[in-house]
């Protein structure tokens, strides 16, 4: 589910750019639902181990290869950047539907035939994580911190100068970020917030589909 939501995630900005008129991405091979394109050693591998192992379990962050794209090559700057940057999210927030409406059928299914019951509850174990992982990973880049998704639609809002000081913080790459995420976790929380009430709302909605009564979906 996490790799599912990784990839579609970066092919969604990619397929995206290319059909707004930026070819880098596509040159590339970066438009493919093949996971090895999308993979970094560094970002994808080292450092969510590093990190986890060093926190003791306590704390991981990584992620996919970001897409490179070139926006000077969109037929529309302002157009073609919030499009491209709202791709990802897009895709996951649609795949965090799909995960949960395909828990609902697979409940469906299984209270139909109960013989089912045992290969369905796996099933509806992995798509609750689908639901859970593509939703942080929908909302945390909507965070309006430079160099994620959210700061390319939040700058677009912005005076020109203003703008262009708040781009600037880009330079710092995942720093900030980072600075957050470690020593300030009540403010990811709260910038998390969104992610935690369409949750609620989603795994309501699953609930009364579950087939085991021992599955803890998450709230």
């Amino acid at each position: 589910m996490l790799l599912a939501a990784m990839v579609i995630h970066e092919y969604a900005h990619a397929r995206v750019a290319l059909a707004q008129g930026d070819d880098t991405a596509y040159m590339l091979g970066r438009v493919t639902l093949n996971p090895i394109p999308h993979i970094d050693l560094w970002m994808s591998i080292l450092l969510p181990v590093m990190l986890w192992f060093g926190s003791a379990g306590r704390f991981t962050f990584g992620g996919a290869k970001p897409v490179p794209v070139n926006p000077r090559k969109y037929r529309n700057y302002r157009k073609g950047d919030i499009l491209v940057s709202a791709a990802g999210v897009t895709a996951n927030f649609l795949m965090a539907l799909a995960a949960a409406l395909l828990f609902v059928l697979a409940g469906l299914l299984g209270n139909s035939a109960p013989g089912m019951t045992s290969a369905l509850d796996p099933v509806q174990r992995m798509l609750t994580w689908g639901v859970w992982l593509n939703i942080l990973i929908c909302f945390f880049n909507l965070i309006p911190l430079p160099p994620l998704d959210g700061s390319h639609i939040f700058y677009h809002l912005l005076p020109p100068a203003l703008g262009a000081k708040y781009r600037s913080l880009q330079r710092f790459g995942f720093l900030p970020l980072m600075a957050i995420l470690i020593f300030l976790p009540r403010v990811t929380g709260f910038l998390l917030t969104p992610a935690f009430a369409m949750l609620n709302w989603l795994t309501g909605l699953m609930a009364p589909y579950q087939l085991d009564s021992g599955l803890r979906i998450f709230s």
